[in-house]
């Protein structure tokens, strides 16, 4: 993708939802330049797009948006080679490596971490309660999410950040044109992360825990304590990877989001502080207006219509959770924030086959968030002189969110 279309791009990601109103108001699919992707806004189609995955593949789920340089691509190749994974894998190869993943993010797996969620969330907050003001995506959101996962997979509290900035740096390095010498220190960020989850592959195969990295391990390799081949190292980095990125990533995108939407509508700010017992309802509400995925890639492996448009094989859709959220055929004033709604089938978790196996453990902590700052800080407000500027990517989050109080 050049660097025109790349720029164009990235303008559409910071506010996607005038081009969402567009396409569900043509009649079938809109073929989008800067996606290079056909885009499918509507819910209905969405859903049928997510129940046919035999016919729309999630083998480009992850496609990157820019080709790494020479130089990155370089240092990459002193990581781990890519290999199937949940997120990009179909049929019986997905049920396969969607099964640990189940059993590790089980409601009672989550309910087991829900205390700890609970304490570092306080215990985070409480760093920055007596300041008066905070800079809450460095200061929070981008840290209870990493520790959370990193607790579940079992990692060392220590290792968590270099986790944390290898995933947040690899989104960077396929989805911004960054300048070369970027591209090299993120590739190298990614890098050092592969080579430390490796260690924990290799540990827990000598070593096994009562833990998600063991469960992964196991399923890769089977029971016992032989050493992993290098073929299975590979495999099992590449699942933690996206386990991980998908554990922390995202849960920071929706904190943040959830926190910012809440501020500009300080009524229902307030209302939340007076009636905590809206948490929840509030947390789906802020996934529904604004989700911090806004949708996966699918390809598709025949002719299929789709919404009245002939799509042929090895077409590319860009499935958008953010514009079926949005659809006014499924959710009533679907532009308005209202945390009072009655809760309704958002698609900010996806359905089907794909559907986010973690979204209890990021709903947990979003909640978590919510009562602690409503509690503690009622008087929270958006930093009038900080404006907010979106991520130019397709994980929805703010920059930076500055917050007083």
């Amino acid at each position: 993708m050049d660097r025109e279309l790349l720029d164009r791009l990235g303008e559409m990601h910071r506010d996607p939802y005038p081009h969402y109103e567009r396409a569900r108001q043509t009649d079938g699919l809109v073929r989008v330049d800067e996606l290079d992707a056909w885009l499918v806004a509507r819910d209905a189609d969405v859903r049928e797009v997510l129940g046919r995955p035999e016919a729309f593949s999630s083998a480009n789920a992850l496609k990157p948006d820019v080709l790494p340089s020479p130089a990155a691509l370089a240092v990459l190749a002193g990581g781990f080679p890519d290999r199937p994974h949940v997120v990009v894998s179909d049929g019986d190869l997905h049920r396969r490596l969607r099964e640990p993943l189940v059993r590790g993010l089980s409601p009672a797996r989550v309910a087991a971490v829900a205390p700890y969620i609970a304490e570092r969330a306080a215990a985070l907050v409480g760093e920055f309660a007596g300041q008066g003001s905070v800079e809450l995506m460095s200061a929070y959101a981008r840290r209870l999410p990493g520790e959370v996962i990193g607790r579940v997979v079992g990692l060392d509290p220590a290792d968590v950040p270099a986790v944390v900035e290898g995933g947040q740096r690899f989104l960077e390095l396929v989805f911004l044109p960054l300048p070369e010498e970027e591209q090299v220190a993120a590739a190298e960020a990614v890098v050092r992360m592969q080579h430390l989850l490796d260690g924990y592959a290799r540990d827990r195969r000598a070593r096994p825990r009562e833990d998600l990295c063991t469960d992964i391990v196991v399923d890769v390799a089977g029971e016992g304590t032989a050493e992993l081949t290098l073929d299975q190292r590979h495999e099992t980095v590449s699942h933690l990877v996206n386990l991980l990125l998908a554990g922390h990533l995202t849960t920071t995108g929706l904190i943040g989001t959830t926190v910012l939407h809440l501020l500009r509508h300080p009524a229902q700010w307030e209302l939340l502080c007076k009636e905590p017992d809206r948490v929840p309802a509030a947390v789906e509400e802020a996934a529904r207006y604004d989700t911090a995925l806004q949708g996966f890639r699918r390809v598709t492996t025949c002719p299929v219509n789709l919404s009245g448009t002939e799509l042929p094989a090895g077409a590319d859709v860009f499935v958008s959770f953010g514009a079926a959220n949005r659809d006014a055929a499924a959710h009533a004033r679907p532009d308005e924030f209202d945390i009072t709604r009655a809760p309704g089938r958002h698609l900010s978790f996806g359905v089907g086959a794909h559907a986010c196996v973690g979204k209890g453990l990021a709903r947990e902590q979003v909640q978590a968030t919510l009562r602690e700052l409503t509690s503690r800080l009622p008087s929270l407000r958006l930093a009038g002189d900080r404006p907010v500027t979106m991520l130019p990517m397709v994980l929805r989050s703010p920059q930076e969110l500055h917050l007083t109080w």
